[in-house]
């Protein structure tokens, strides 16, 4: 956990569930935007070598990573270590109406953020939505995670519907800063039944394997 202030929705009765997490989410990005460029900068080298000894991406011969915007967790330097390992990577594309694709990273230098606001992505050929289950392990985004493994991501459930094409037993590991990670008996995030829990969670800090 992180001593920094950690953003927690009042909850009413009668609230719906999807708009308290557009709540905690607007928190969290607003949040995520007062880091300097310095701060974003180390955790992102730290990340990575948190990830790096999770044993199911230290043993991976392909791993689905993301190219993070500027707010989120840096993923550069962990996909430039796992590609200098050889590990097959692929990245998430989002096609017309948030289809779901795939495409192989090809350095940092093919990355292109197609509309803005959206994360960048590779320029080679895509895969299509089944190429995941060549993944031996997935990093996924996040905007928070708690302890039961609950993860709120940006909306819209892209990454729940993706994660069906997922080989069974490969695990899924979100990204978050320390102060996002909550504990779940206290301040559980708000879950509704689609929701797909993660088995792992890591921060610049350290990481954590869900076993609730």
């Amino acid at each position: 956990m992180s001593s920094v202030a950690q953003p927690y929705p009042r909850v009413s009765e009668g609230d719906e569930v999807e708009d308290v997490k557009e709540r905690l989410r607007m928190a969290i990005r607003d949040a995520r935007k007062i880091r300097s460029v310095r701060l974003r900068d180390a955790a992102a080298h730290a990340l990575a070598d948190v990830v790096l000894t999770i044993p199911a991406v230290a043993d991976a011969t392909c791993v689905s990573v993301y190219a993070s915007r500027v707010t989120e967790p840096g993923t550069g330097p962990l996909l430039e270590a796992l590609a200098a390992r050889g590990v097959r990577l692929l990245l998430p594309v989002l096609g017309s109406g948030l289809q779901r694709e795939w495409a192989e990273y090809d350095g940092p230098d093919d990355l292109r953020e197609r509309a803005p606001g959206r994360p960048p992505e590779p320029g080679g050929p895509t895969l299509g939505a089944a190429a995941l289950a060549d993944a031996d392990v997935v990093i996924a985004p996040a905007l928070a995670v708690d302890t039961t493994g609950a993860r709120l991501g940006q909306g819209g459930g892209w990454y729940d519907r993706a994660l069906e094409h997922l080989r069974p037993g490969a695990p899924v590991v979100a990204l978050v800063f320390p102060e996002e990670l909550y504990d779940a008996q206290t301040r559980p995030l708000p879950r509704e039944r689609h929701d797909r829990l993660v088995d792992a969670v890591a921060t610049p800090l350290e990481w954590h394997l869900i076993t609730a």
